[in-house]
């Protein structure tokens, strides 16, 4: 690869998550505008859809490899020992993230505005629940966390609320502990998390135009690249990160990666931004703490190596079509 070229894929990986990880609607005023299937659908597209679909297929072999390199396996097993914490960090993680959103007077998200001074008093009920170091008064706080999304779901719709299904999936950790479906916790963690980033990232392919808004008006680097091809590549970005958590590929080191890169994006989005992806970001820790040890990726269901990555770049091209098409049929 030349030296140039060098330069910009660096850049792109670098600063792509500034647009990746900025949820597009809480930084454009622009009004969504769908663009014709054809044209999302272009060459660059489908060329970049298959490089990428080889790439985690290679990937999914080169990942074991990385744990002979020295100091990486001390890392893993100290990172293990951590796990008994990653229930308590869930929980008043839970509840710092709900202080900056009740401060912000927002639910769940900046997008979602409180306008009643019940659901103010329900929000310091959840946290105040929270904060109390007993499982009975986190499944109590879990179940007005789903009462209150509920509330909001049917006033947005549920098109709109897919974009924040991972709070399904932090209600539902924090509502099955200390019972028999324990376990199942925090594979459904990863499973919600992965298919949020997913389906945000599409929004990026079918309405570019806010996406390319922000770019210009927070005069965003593309590196070279046109802003309607950088918008593509960032959206794949968010997209295999999505994918990556869902087949159970990297985790701990993707982990660390975005929650340092959803650091850099305060400094252009600010405080919105940190109240945004607080939530995010205390998943992102237990990712990093839990690691895959608890879960079976679906990966792992193949035996040999050619059937492994066979899997991973089929899975990877039928994801990728059905989130788009179902995501475009219902915009």
């Amino acid at each position: 690869m030349k030296k140039w070229d060098s330069i910009l894929l660096f850049g792109l990986i670098c600063f792509s998550p500034i647009i990746v990880n900025a949820h597009v609607k809480w930084f454009t005023e622009k009004e969504p505008e769908k663009v014709p299937i054809e044209k999302i659908l272009s060459i660059e597209f489908i060329m970049l859809s298959l490089l990428i679909a080889l790439f985690l297929a290679l990937l999914s072999q080169f990942i074991p490899q990385l744990m002979k390199i020295p100091g990486v396996a001390t890392i893993d097993m100290k990172l293990d020992g951590y796990r008994k914490y990653s229930r308590y960090i869930l929980k008043y993680g839970t509840a710092l993230a709900f202080i900056l959103q009740v401060l912000n007077r927002t639910m769940f998200a900046p997008e979602f505005t409180i306008h009643h001074l019940w659901q103010t008093i329900l929000m310091w009920v959840i946290i105040v629940l929270l904060l109390i170091p007993h499982h009975f008064a986190t499944k109590l706080a879990s179940i007005l966390m789903l009462g209150l999304f509920i509330h909001i779901w049917n006033y947005s719709g549920w098109f709109h609320m897919l974009d924040y299904g991972f709070y399904l999936a932090i209600i539902g950790v924090l509502l099955v502990g200390r019972t028999k479906l324990e376990t199942a916790g925090f594979p459904f963690l990863y499973l919600g998390t992965g298919l949020s980033l997913c389906w945000v990232a599409v929004e990026k392919w079918v309405y570019p135009f806010m996406t390319t808004d922000i770019i210009h008006r927070h005069h965003v680097p593309t590196f070279g690249f046109a802003p309607e091809l950088f918008v593509v590549l960032s959206a794949f970005i968010e997209f295999v990160v999505g994918y990556l958590l869902v087949v159970g590929i990297l985790n701990r080191l993707l982990a660390v990666v975005v929650t340092i890169l959803f650091i850099l994006t305060t400094t252009i989005f600010g405080y919105t931004e940190v109240v945004g992806h607080g939530m995010i970001h205390i998943v992102l820790v237990i990712f990093i703490i839990e690691g895959i040890s608890f879960y079976h990726p679906p990966v792992k269901m193949h035996k040999t190596r050619l059937d492994q990555m066979i899997f991973v770049f089929l899975n990877f091209l039928f994801v990728l079509s059905t989130f788009l098409l179902i995501y475009y049929r219902f915009a």
